[in-house]
């Protein structure tokens, strides 16, 4: 969540990856007073924020967490109060933060399957941060530390995501695998001993390649329509959908998958591109399983020229005035001569 909420704001133009950052006393005494893991800060130290990134993803460095989160926010505290509000914001139900590092605090908690929701949206958000996760080693004033995610070695895919361990919880492993352009995550909490998460996690990133498929049943840009426009400039506009919409089903079940559009008869003049006109519903054995909007393509601008029944009716208007006038001048006229 820390690297979320920083990636997030690098995105946003808040910060960058070459700021630099001055390590507190307190993000120094933070690995000691809690004998967790650490990128081995020094209290006044001028550190680049994508160091401190590299820190957090690779060596578990609490210093680093805490550094990046009075870096961003002015306080640990104000960080730590934008990850509770960015949990809600992805729906994570089950969990709360005290800290930015994780280490145990009152109150503090989650669970795997918030975990793993984290996980999928913090891909989506930011592929950039796989980069990272799977680098296998770092090194910072002079000392070497490796991934503990021992999955990075095996060639099988894995490219992240993340180890985690506090005596009350055990030993951690939130794991990532990408194959044929399908992503698994497994999550794995509360081994006793390190070496067990690995290959717990393991089989389940197996089970999930080997029992199920993810369809591609709407492609993000992809075209729908086009949708009749009335009052516009133009007669048309053609629908892109806003985002991929995939659906993971079980081995042989690829086919029960569909994309449903919901389009309206028409739509009114103006309209702006990138506007939602529409949606697709994907289906999986006719439940929807996605929705995704369909926007606009183009801007239509509304047009000058009313529509056509009015324009007739306007026309038979101005027929009848002027006729009516006609005969009143002719009339008026005769009655002069008489």
């Amino acid at each position: 969540m820390p690297l979320y909420i920083v990636l997030d704001a690098i995105r946003a133009g808040q910060i960058k990856l070459d700021d630099m950052v001055t390590v507190s006393e307190k993000a120094w005494k933070r690995t000691y007073k809690s004998n967790s893991s650490s990128m081995f800060l020094n209290v006044g130290e001028r550190v680049k924020v994508g160091d401190l990134l590299k820190g957090v993803a690779i060596a578990s460095g609490n210093d680093a967490c805490v550094a990046l989160a009075e870096h961003l926010s002015g306080s640990e505290e104000a960080f730590v109060s934008k990850m509770n509000e960015k949990a809600k914001l992805l729906g994570l139900k089950d969990s709360q933060f005290r800290n930015s590092d994780g280490i145990p605090a009152e109150g503090q908690y989650t669970t795997a399957m918030d975990t793993a929701t984290l996980a999928k949206r913090y891909i989506e958000d930011h592929p950039e941060a796989i980069i990272y996760h799977s680098t296998v080693e770092f090194e910072y004033n002079g000392i070497h530390q490796e991934n503990r995610n021992t999955l990075l070695e095996k060639n099988i895919g894995v490219d992240g995501l993340k180890t985690g361990h506090v005596e009350e919880a055990g030993y951690h492993l939130l794991a990532t695998a990408k194959r044929d352009g399908q992503r698994m995550i497994a999550v794995v909490m509360g081994c006793d001993k390190m070496r067990k998460r690995g290959p717990e996690a393991q089989k389940l990133l197996e089970y999930g390649f080997k029992n199920f498929s993810t369809v591609e049943a709407v492609k993000k840009g992809g075209t729908f329509g086009p949708l009749k426009v009335k009052r516009g400039k133009l007669n048309q506009v053609a629908l892109v959908a806003a985002e991929t919409g995939w659906v993971t089903v079980g081995k042989g079940k690829e086919k029960s998958v569909s994309a449903v559009p919901q389009l309206p008869q028409f739509v009114v003049a103006p309209i702006q591109k990138g506007q939602v006109l529409a949606k697709v519903f994907v289906e999986n054995e006719g439940k929807v399983a996605k929705e995704v909007n369909l926007l606009a393509s183009s801007d239509v601008e509304k047009s000058l020229i009313p529509p056509w029944p009015i324009l007739v009716g306007i026309l038979c208007g101005l027929v009848v005035v002027v006729g009516f006038g006609s005969w009143w001048f002719r009339r008026s006229k005769a009655k002069k001569i008489l």
